[in-house]
């Protein structure tokens, strides 16, 4: 027998009356992580606004709120692509040939300070930091050996860098040249978000302007040369880690994503030439239902947005495909063993939302980078999600769940608030200059803060479930300060070797290019081959583009 709605809506209510004097329940905020009020119980009342066909639809149709193949994962698993960099090339390249032996699908390169500032090993503010959190690249020979008996046509490769993203780029293709592999055949990712760099990461070189200039420089000539590759994931995944709420995340990283769309279409390029190759990095934190809630609304605001706003026409313009990582700010130091039962519920909260491609974070993460052991236990709980747990057998098995489309609708409509304060601020680098997005996060940040102070949230073996008398038995993978002294000399043997001229040739050509407005790329390309360094190159530029402070924000 079928109900109506409002035979529906009385029945909840007098159910509500039921729970009211039935009394019993828990003293405890029910809450998201973010702060996000949860009711009891959700119906069909919750969910009737929203419009099947048009609010949620079919995978690989749009909106793509269910997802962006026909197949799901019945067609293709997820990548899986475990971050790894650490020391000199030699040792991650070595454990690049481990991770693919124990079946990881696709390398993601982790790089240390240094590189990710655009400084070479043996600048002096580099002392202490080289190959501690992540590989040490300062030329094309130190990414010759980061990818020694590696074709590289044969593997998709993300690297996680974004202020020197076009110079990375630049050693990566010259090490597919040395090769003997045809630019085409190449697949892959570089992060090169700037924009969450001034908003989060705190990870920057140039200013806003000539930092967008060589993000479409890299869409122009990548489109062109290298069209398997992403030139660019659009990150949320660090400003969530600052502090953001999920909301939050969504809505400053679709914000900048739209900032990158604009540009290139000021450049005069084609949206529907570079939006297919646009990607995205979120979180996966430790909400659930929340997480997945993310992951749907980010799909159905990106395709309406690039068809109605920005005119794409290809449906691959309209489908935003991404990367997720377990939450690195959730992993606690006490009791270190539940980090891995933390990663594998925020695992799957990534794979019901429909992620392309996952990064399992390591038990011993807060601890160290992580070890062998740590680094296949993660990998295997990749293996263990996709082939033992049936969650690929069907596509978003969790539509028409109540709670999951009513959490969807929600987290889509706080997107779209954010989204109208950033336009009334002028944009996204205005609001950038401004300090709104640091603000936001920061009070974020300072409310769920407060929250576990005064226990109203629970991190197990934290601030509840203690065990004072605990020893952490986990062992630590140590760099040694050798690795810094190995650099060092790397890279003056190669300023020793290298054709002088050629260097200062190829150099003059890039700065000239600079300022003519001129796409850097293939000058870029001309340094590397001349094995200029990573820290010449940016330090030219820098001649030309002048260096980044950020503002005070109070």
């Amino acid at each position: 027998m079928l109900h109506g709605q409002d035979d529906i809506r009385k029945s909840r209510r007098a159910w509500e009356e039921h729970v009211k004097t039935s009394g019993g329940g828990r003293d405890v905020k029910f809450t998201t992580v973010s702060g996000e009020r949860i009711e009891t119980l959700y119906g069909p009342e919750d969910v009737e606004q929203i419009n099947f066909l048009s609010d949620i639809g079919f995978p690989g149709e749009y909106p793509y709120t269910r997802g962006i193949h026909l197949t799901g994962y019945r067609g293709k698993l997820w990548t899986m692509r475990q971050f790894a960099g650490f020391g000199t090339p030699e040792d991650t390249n070595e454990r690049y040939h481990y991770l693919l032996e124990h079946g990881q699908t696709g390398l993601s390169v982790a790089f240390d300070l240094p590189t990710l500032m655009g400084r070479d090993a043996d600048h002096r503010e580099s002392e202490g930091e080289v190959g501690i959190c992540g590989v040490s690249v300062s030329s094309l020979a130190d990414m010759e050996i980061l990818f020694k008996g590696i074709a590289l046509n044969d593997i998709s490769t993300s690297m996680t860098i974004n202020a020197p993203a076009a110079m990375m780029m630049a050693f990566y293709l010259a090490v597919a040249e040395k090769q003997g592999r045809d630019f085409k055949s190449l697949r892959g990712t570089t992060q090169t978000d700037i924009l969450k760099e001034y908003i989060a990461q705190k990870e920057w070189i140039y200013p806003p302007e000539p930092s967008m200039r060589l993000i479409i420089d890299m869409f122009e000539y990548l489109n062109r040369e290298v069209p398997q590759w992403n030139p660019i994931s659009v990150s949320g995944y660090h400003i969530r880690e600052a502090g953001s709420t999920a909301a939050q995340e969504l809505a400053f990283t679709l914000a900048d994503g739209f900032a990158y769309i604009e540009a290139g279409i000021a450049r005069g390029l084609n949206v529907d030439e570079f939006a297919p190759r646009i990607s995205f990095f979120f979180n996966a934190h430790v909400d659930f239902f929340e997480e997945i809630a993310k992951y749907r609304a980010a799909r159905r605001i990106w395709a309406k947005r690039t068809k109605n706003k920005y005119g794409a026409k290809n449906p691959r313009s309209w489908m935003l495909r991404f990367h997720t990582q377990t939450a690195g700010c959730s992993l606690t130091a006490q009791q270190p063993e539940n980090n891995i039962v933390r990663t594998a519920y925020q695992a799957l909260a990534g794979v019901l939302g429909g992620t392309q491609s996952l990064h399992t974070n390591s038990m011993d993460e807060t601890l160290a980078l992580p070890s062998e052991k740590a680094v296949k236990i993660a990998l295997r709980t990749q293996q263990i999600l996709a082939f033992e747990t049936g969650v690929a057998n069907t596509i978003d098995p969790l539509a028409g769940s109540y709670f999951v489309e009513a959490l969807t609708t929600k987290m889509e409509a706080e997107a779209e608030r954010y989204f109208e304060k950033i336009e009334t601020l002028g944009g996204v680098i205005p609001a950038i200059e401004a300090g709104f997005f640091q603000r936001e996060i920061a009070d974020a940040a300072y409310r769920y803060q407060r929250e576990l102070d005064a226990n109203e949230k629970i991190i197990v073996g934290m601030n509840q479930f203690v065990e004072t008398d605990e020893k952490v038995e986990i062992p630590i993978l140590v760099i040694s300060p050798e690795v810094e002294v190995k650099q060092r000399k790397r890279l003056g043997d190669v300023r020793q070797s290298r054709n002088k001229r050629a260097v200062e040739e190829s150099m003059a050509e890039l700065r000239k290019a600079a300022v003519d407005q001129k796409n850097l790329i293939p000058r870029l390309l001309d340094c590397t081959r001349a094995y200029v360094t990573l820290g010449e190159m940016c330090s030219a530029l820098a001649d030309v583009f002048g260096v980044y402070e950020e503002p005070a924000v109070f």
